[in-house]
């Protein structure tokens, strides 16, 4: 497995594996990044150990833990496979070797029968493509798969274990379940969406966009069909892979699309109901001291009047009622002056008082809800 203990993508994921992590995991940066890391995770997911479903990218199992309780994801980025095994052919062409990795495994490193060189001398600088393609023992070979999968379920770098098909079922398909079960991963190829995958993961920003480079050092080696199905061949187990990984990736990054604008939606429902009940708190206050104080005038009125007039003045005592239909009556008037002078040439044709009422509520209310849909 491959651990990355700075929040950046990495597009050469074989330069890391061979470390140790609770060992590399001391220095007070390192851990101050992975403080970071937890606190995000446990802020936008509610709690460190996150498991939404294999396809969203929340799916992790529990992270590891080190002997001082500190804790830190897996992630990784994955590559082209043909792009990869050419840009790490040029990088060994160039001097490159991977001498200091000591490809422990289950505790021990490879012996010289398990792990042969495809070289003597320093380094393979000046190899050809032919010549790195055909040595049998090279670790180019179908590299991700073997990184991503754990090894001890094979034997490690003994072939005599178990029959070779066998052997690479076990491996992919631990390669495979490794990979679903990381905190997070990206692929090189689709800079930008790694990018918005780890943000939303994680809750954090980068300074800037990621870049997208079409053009690579792997990018500028012409070669001919034939020598890319024979790569295509050799990293079969890549190949596989990184369409199981661009499937699951796009799924986990159109999952992230669709909760974004969920949450998006609800906030602004949130907010409509919010602003649309501050709209109706203040026409009924204001109507409400309005009936208060024609309640009041009317009391003066009628303590100087009597009281049998005033209540012939009053025929609704219901205060409420008065102010509904005050209600509608302002709103109707407000959206459409002209709906008034209509109501009122109306009533006089149809003589009824009670209609008119019925007709008020009922045009008022629809005006109502045209003049909120117009305000969204």
């Amino acid at each position: 497995m491959l651990l990355i203990d700075v929040p950046v993508p990495v597009t050469s994921p074989w330069l890391i594996t061979e470390y140790c992590t609770p060992g590399h995991l001391d220095t007070q940066l390192e851990w101050r990044i992975f403080q970071i890391l937890d606190a995000a995770s446990k802020d936008r997911w509610g709690s460190s150990n996150f498991n939404s479903g294999a396809n969203s990218p929340s799916s992790t199992k529990p992270r590891s833990t080190t002997k001082s309780g500190k804790n830190f994801h897996y992630i990784t980025i994955l590559r082209d496979p043909v792009s990869r095994y050419l840009s790490e052919w040029r990088h060994v062409q160039r001097g490159a070797t991977w001498k200091a990795s000591l490809h422990v495994c289950d505790g021990r490193p490879p012996t010289s029968e398990e792990l042969p060189s495809c070289y003597t001398g320093d380094d393979w600088s000046g190899c050809p493509l032919k010549e790195f393609m055909d040595c049998p023992y090279n670790l180019a070979n179908n590299r991700q798969v073997r990184m991503l999968s754990d090894l001890t379920l094979v034997g490690c770098y003994n072939l005599s274990v178990m029959p070779e098909k066998q052997r690479n079922k076990v491996l992919l398909e631990s390669a495979k379940s490794n990979l679903k079960h990381m905190a997070f991963f990206g692929l090189t190829e689709f800079q930008r969406k790694t990018q918005y995958l780890f943000e939303k993961t994680f809750n954090m920003n980068f300074i800037s966009p990621f870049t997208q480079y079409n053009t690579t050092r792997a990018s500028s080696v012409e070669i001919n069909e034939e020598i890319q199905k024979r790569i295509e061949g050799l990293n079969f187990l890549d190949m596989e892979l990184y369409s199981y990984a661009k499937d699951l990736f796009l799924q986990r990054y159109q999952f992230m699309r669709q909760k974004e604008h969920q949450d998006a939606r609800r906030k602004r429902q949130e907010q409509r109901k919010f602003l649309k009940g501050r709209f109706l708190q203040t026409h009924f206050q204001s109507q409400s001291q309005s009936q208060s104080q024609g309640q009041s005038q009317g009391q003066s009125q009628g303590q100087s009047q009597g009281p049998g007039q005033n209540l012939s003045q009053n025929p609704n005592p219901n205060p409420n009622q008065n102010l509904t239909q005050n209600l509608s009556q302002n709103l109707t008037q407000s959206s459409n002056p002209n709906l008034t002078q209509r109501e009122n040439h109306g009533s006089q044709k149809q003589g009824s008082g009670q209609e008119q009422s019925d007709s008020s509520t009922s045009n008022g209310t629809n005006d109502y809800i045209g003049s909120v849909e117009t305000w969204r």
